[in-house]
């Protein structure tokens, strides 16, 4: 996969906050060398947080956030501001954009104070010091009021923008190597056997996104990839010639695969490989764990992270309300969200079923966990919701030793509390 096409969800996000005009758009535009992001005098010409996908050396592909001034006005000014602190939710860098010849404000303060709150690196950076000198003192009160890193620029100018990428790539998290997607099970020249089935549902001409990088995870650590479709998997073990280390499947085709999978080789599922790399396997088999306690007339929350045209058996409309009506012989009412949307009120439900998440960072991801868990409200994604209905869910998350060492520890978190 080239630069250019790595996507959104496997970027760097940095956010950038601030009142209107303290130069978020003319910022982006400096540190990129390229007018991505309209500038303009007059206040609140960004409304909706704009993305804007680029490579910022040496930290490599991010995608930018511009986001609304926090100092919006009216009616219109509060829905603007309220979306801009809804990005914090995927914020994995925050810049706060302070104008040197207005000083520091209270939005300013209140961001900071929330950025913290969700331990998200963040970077003050005093815009403007071509119409305002500012002394290494001042900027040492700015610091000190703050409490965070910052530095002077100007973005019409260029002054220390290039001081400014350096002290973005210090405050970069490196996760590279702590979220894997399957990297940490495998040794170099281990083979690991794909299952993608090819039907109606697949898109023309490519794999899917998971498919597409757990290929690469597994050619990055030295590994072999072979790649089949679920009616040739018996064939292709059979003549491989080498016990594969691995096998992982599209979840729908679980059962044909469980089957012809022999139990000494261990099987897990592209979505459950994602509910590990992109969030909590551990909360989301324990929801998987609560479906038997769902009661007529109960509601529950179907989550896409996409929007994509729905299939004659759409996994999300039909094929989901369909396996869980079966399984609890429940009457249910099931309702639907999708893309960035994401209930703020999750009370009324009693289960709610993600996405694998693939067209999400893993902040976004974790966030919309832990807002289920605040809630009280059990989370599952689908590969591990389909493993359940199937009854292979002990066999697939078997790869992973430590998911049974923390759900033996959230129980007894949970019995600690009862108590």
């Amino acid at each position: 996969m080239s630069l250019n096409q790595t996507p959104r969800s496997s970027r760097v996000h940095i956010a950038l906050f601030g009142n209107r005009n303290a130069g978020k758009s003319s910022i982006i535009n400096a540190l990129t060398g390229q007018d991505i992001a309209i500038v303009s005098d007059v206040k609140g010409t960004t409304t909706d947080p704009v993305y804007k996908t680029m490579e910022l050396l040496p930290i490599g592909p991010v995608v930018f956030i511009d986001t609304a001034g926090l100092d919006d006005e009216g009616e219109l000014g509060q829905l603007r501001k309220e979306k801009s602190y809804d990005v914090l939710n995927k914020t994995d860098i925050a810049l706060i954009l302070i104008d040197a010849t207005v000083g520091i404000t209270s939005y300013d303060k209140k961001i900071i104070q929330l950025i913290k709150s969700k331990e998200i690196p963040v970077l003050g950076i005093l815009n403007k010091i071509d119409l305002r000198t500012v002394e290494s003192s001042e900027l040492d009160t700015v610091k000190k009021s703050l409490d965070i890193p910052c530095i002077a620029v100007s973005a019409t100018t260029g002054k220390n923008i290039s001081a400014l990428k350096n002290a973005i790539v210090k405050i970069t998290p490196n996760e590279e190597d702590k979220f894997k997607i399957v990297g940490d099970l495998i040794s170099p020249g281990d083979f690991v056997v794909l299952v993608v089935p090819i039907d109606k549902a697949a898109p023309k001409g490519r794999l899917i996104l998971p498919q597409q990088q757990t290929i690469r995870d597994v050619l990055e650590c030295d590994a072999i990839t072979v790649v089949t479709k679920e009616y040739e998997l018996k064939e292709t073990l059979e003549n491989l010639g080498k016990k594969p280390s691995l096998v992982i499947t599209d979840s729908q085709a679980f059962l044909k695969v469980a089957a012809d999978t022999p139990k000494d080789i261990p099987l897990t599922s592209f979505s459950i490989l994602f509910a590990r790399h992109k969030g909590d396997l551990a909360e989301l088999v324990k929801g998987a764990q609560s479906i038997e306690m769902l009661e007529n007339n109960d509601t529950v929350l179907v989550a896409e992270a996409c929007t994509h045209h729905q299939q004659a058996d759409d996994i999300a409309q039909v094929k989901i309300p369909r396996w869980l009506r079966q399984m609890t012989g429940k009457n249910l009412t099931f309702e639907y969200c999708s893309g960035t949307q994401f209930p703020k009120d999750l009370s009324r439900y009693k289960l709610i079923i993600h996405c694998g998440g693939c067209m999400l960072n893993r902040r976004a991801m974790v966030y919309r966990i832990s807002q289920a868990v605040e809630a009280g409200i059990p989370i599952v994604n689908y590969g591990v919701l389909i493993a359940q209905v199937q009854g292979v869910l002990d066999r697939v998350i078997s790869p992973f030793p430590q998911v049974k060492l923390l759900l033996e520890e959230k129980e007894k978190t949970m019995i600690g509390g009862a108590v």
